[in-house]
């Protein structure tokens, strides 16, 4: 598409080929041309032309609704264990706080090694800590170091596994498919959100939260089966790295901070992950003292926004090729700020739903538009490395948003402590929105350089 066929306003735009693109899936042929039920799913997922996305989904999904499950049980533990606000917040932030420092060098061994066999090593490793949990929790000696151990060694394994995630896409899908399979990677997330929490709301209810986690660990054995069926994966655009990981790792900054969009959208992900995506994790203090709710009404809440979610994902997916970017992103996130905003003030259950609904919809189509963005963009020299340094603000820098929202929460109120982050981020979301004819002009410059 040349200059004259763009809107200068539209971030998506911004994210032109690259050139040097290489991987191909092998193992996936382009279907013959279906004009029934079938082929006008396959028109608007595209994604799932590809048969080793076909095998990745199923398997994801179950191990992405364990996950949630144990999020759920493990926020509500801390809750009745403590009772405290900040150290909800505390134990969400030991979950993420290795990313901030082990993703880059994640990144590095992302892009020497196979991306399955990291996969293999990451899920196997989370089935163990989730079995030791469960343990704990059922023989009735967990405490509340063991949770934030436990948690802080989940962190260290999700450093190495979401960057490799991110980056296997690209392995088992077609470049025209990717921002489907982005999108749908995203809506596995979601799906679990409605799932997992209603699963571990009763579980809670019924057998307690030992349980919940036994069953997590479980759910592993879904996601590592599916990674074993895949045939014909690529191999990596550069198995072997000649440098040094901390050369390897200043290269991939440099190229990161060199691109214009590349560097905007990890400095609008960090105003996310600070002051947006930290509001989940005061859900568990909301539903007991603001509705009154037990374990299956925190289920609910976790639902309703996962399904608001669901919604924004499968609408990215479906109209990403026809809607400019810049819509989904900055639209996303000031609708989710100000359906969030809503939610702090009702006390009125049916209208808490329909704005968690909203801003579910809204922060998902922005995030999964953002991580789409910049997969397209992306050379696949730095593909592991950038896309660590994008999850290490994105989930690295949520300890900082946790801690945040949990001692404002803890001083001034819950509401108050939300809708500080929801300004912030509305305030974001209008600077971009005037930066981006000059960022796609800086990303011009930067092609021609």
């Amino acid at each position: 598409m040349n200059d004259e066929e763009t809107n200068e306003d539209a971030l998506i735009r911004m994210a032109l080929p690259v050139e040097n693109y290489t991987i191909k899936n092998q193992d996936s042929p382009e279907p013959q041309r279906n004009t029934g039920f079938s082929g006008q799913l396959l028109t608007a997922f595209p994604a799932f032309k590809n048969l080793n996305f076909r095998r990745y989904f199923p398997g994801q999904v179950v191990s992405m609704i364990g996950t949630w499950i144990q999020m759920v049980a493990q926020g509500w533990l801390v809750l009745e264990i403590t009772s405290s606000a900040f150290d909800v917040g505390l134990v969400a932030a030991a979950s993420t706080l290795p990313t901030l420092f082990l993703s880059l060098l994640g990144g590095v061994i992302v892009d020497r090694y196979h991306k399955r066999s990291i996969l293999l090593l990451t899920q196997s490793a989370a089935m163990i800590l989730a079995f030791i949990l469960g343990i704990f929790a059922m023989t009735g000696t967990v405490t509340l170091w063991i949770i934030f151990v436990l948690s802080f060694l989940l962190g260290c394994v999700n450093a190495l596994n979401v960057p490799a995630l991110q980056a296997f896409l690209s392995e088992i899908v077609e470049r025209d498919h990717l921002a489907s399979a982005i999108a749908m990677n995203s809506a596995i997330y979601n799906v679990s959100r409605v799932i997992g929490p209603a699963i571990a709301g009763f579980l809670i209810s019924a057998t307690g939260t030992g349980v919940a986690f036994l069953v997590n660990g479980v759910s592993f054995f879904a996601v590592i089966l599916s990674l074993l069926s895949m045939k014909g994966l690529s191999k990596p655009v550069s198995s072997k790295i000649a440098v040094h990981p901390l050369l390897a790792i200043r290269d991939g900054l440099k190229y990161s901070w060199e691109h214009p969009l590349i560097r905007t959208i990890v400095f609008f992900i960090a105003v996310i992950s600070i002051f947006a995506w930290s509001y989940v994790t005061m859900l568990p203090i909301i539903a007991k003292h603001t509705f009154g709710m037990g374990a299956s009404g925190l289920g609910y809440l976790y639902g309703v926004s996962g399904l608001g979610s669901v919604v924004g994902t499968l609408l990215v997916s479906i109209y990403s090729r026809i809607i400019d970017r810049l819509v989904f992103i900055a639209g996303g996130t000031i609708l989710f700020s100000i359906a969030l905003i809503g939610f702090t003030f009702t006390t009125v259950v049916p209208v808490a739903f329909f704005f968690l609904f909203l801003s579910g919809f809204g922060l998902v189509a922005a995030v999964s538009t953002l991580s789409a963005t910049i997969q397209s963009t992306v050379d696949d020299r730095f593909r592991g490395r950038v896309m660590s340094l994008y999850m290490m603000v994105f989930m690295g820098f949520m300890p900082i948003g946790n801690i945040e929202i949990g001692y404002l929460s803890e001083h001034f109120g819950t509401g108050i402590a939300i809708r500080i982050g929801c300004f912030i981020t509305i305030l974001a979301s209008l600077v971009l929105v005037y930066s981006s004819r000059s960022v796609r002009k800086a990303y011009h410059q930067y092609k021609e350089h």
